[in-house]
């Protein structure tokens, strides 16, 4: 006789989100993925800041998280930053940068907020392994605290709109105003002409005094999530607007298992970083795991699933196939209807794609589908 599955298995996102023990910033996305339908995050795994940003914008209204590798960005900038924020705020999505910590304390905390990545400053969600010790948690989230403490302070900032020229297309002083430059600042222009706002061409310097709340907690929607939006974009992008940005807080990812052949995160090792997310769930959110690892009553983690791919459209497939270079891939049926996992990562079935911004529709629709399939909907 099989073991009753946990509550957080058959309940809905929604109701997940209003659960006492729920991180802040985890109530917010399980918020994001109700109203946008969308259990997807995708893999940006692309070199180039133009190529993260023309990959945001084609399937950012079909994710909840886009997951970002910046150390393999050549020429990772400032611009990098803006231009994946804006676009993150526009298309309502949370940025997961797949660090995979794993030193000593002092070290992830040098790497988690300075140098030229600055993690912390713009990365809703990072991932860490705990083989260094459970200290790694409480580095980053020390680092984390005071980070966001930073942001507390007046800034002089110039702030220039125009058209048809951004500050973005000027390029880095080092470059000369490169042709990715200007296709960086071509996105950013366009998302802004999509969305019914235009540039004037006014260039003004003032002080900004920025405040922000010391505490995480979003505000949320007044209205109850149990509706379905369905197909209906008015009322979702009403909801989405007034559910508002994220809050200002950060949230850990431990590495418990991986979906790759023959790696060493052992039975042990899974329950061990189960037990140091218990410990830490102010700040530890979920897994990268390959099941729901939830199994006390108060446990409210979410469970990150990489591994995932569709045969081709029109085709009949399952089981798991791989790449020949030790990944293993599974459906989003297998992972989320029979493993209770949450969230699906998918890299190369959506950039390999001929039509990503419809391939990414695919699988936001076959997760969601085996989602409602698994809480009864």
């Amino acid at each position: 006789m099989s073991a009753p599955k946990h509550s957080s298995v058959t309940q809905s996102f929604s109701a997940r989100a209003d659960l006492p023990h729920t991180h802040p910033l985890a109530s917010y996305l399980l918020q994001l993925i109700t109203i946008k339908r969308s259990n997807l995050c995708v893999s940006a795994d692309v070199t180039s800041t133009s190529a993260l940003l023309k990959l945001a914008e084609e399937v950012g209204d079909s994710i909840c998280v886009l997951k970002t590798h910046a150390d393999i960005i050549d020429r990772f900038s400032e611009r990098t930053i803006t231009g994946l924020q804006e676009i993150s705020r526009r298309k309502k999505f949370l940025i997961f940068e797949d660090r995979k910590f794993g030193d000593i304390g002092s070290t992830v905390q040098k790497q988690y907020t300075s140098g030229p990545l600055r993690i912390a400053h713009w990365a809703h969600l990072t991932n860490a392994h705990i083989f260094p010790g459970p200290a790694i948690i409480t580095a980053l989230s020390s680092a984390a605290t005071q980070t966001l403490a930073s942001f507390n302070q007046s800034v002089s900032t110039e702030i220039s709109a125009g058209t048809p020229r951004s500050s973005i297309e000027s390029g880095d002083s080092n470059n000369g105003g490169s042709d990715e430059s200007r296709q960086i600042g071509d996105y950013i222009s366009k998302g802004h002409e999509r969305s019914g706002r235009k540039g004037s061409i006014v260039t003004a310097t003032t002080t900004i005094s920025q405040t922000y709340e010391s505490s995480p907690a979003p505000a949320g929607l007044s209205r109850t999530l149990s509706v379905d939006y369905g197909e209906d974009d008015e009322e979702r992008a009403a909801a989405l607007q007034e559910l508002g940005d994220p809050p200002l807080a950060r949230g850990l990812l431990l590495l418990a298992q991986m979906s790759s052949a023959g790696n060493l995160m052992n039975p042990e090792y899974t329950a061990a970083c189960v037990d140091e997310a218990r410990s830490h769930n102010d700040f530890v959110l979920g897994f990268i795991s390959q099941t729901s690892l939830n199994t006390k009553p108060v446990d409210a983690f979410l469970s990150f699933t990489p591994g995932v791919s569709l045969p081709p459209e029109g085709e009949v497939g399952g089981g798991w196939k791989g790449d020949g270079l030790g990944q293993q891939y599974r459906t989003p049926k297998t992972v989320v209807a029979e493993e209770g996992c949450d969230i699906v990562i998918v890299g190369r079935g959506i950039l390999e794609a001929r039509d990503r911004r419809r391939e990414a529709e695919r699988y936001r629709r076959e997760a969601w589908k085996a989602y409602e399939g698994r809480v009864g909907k």
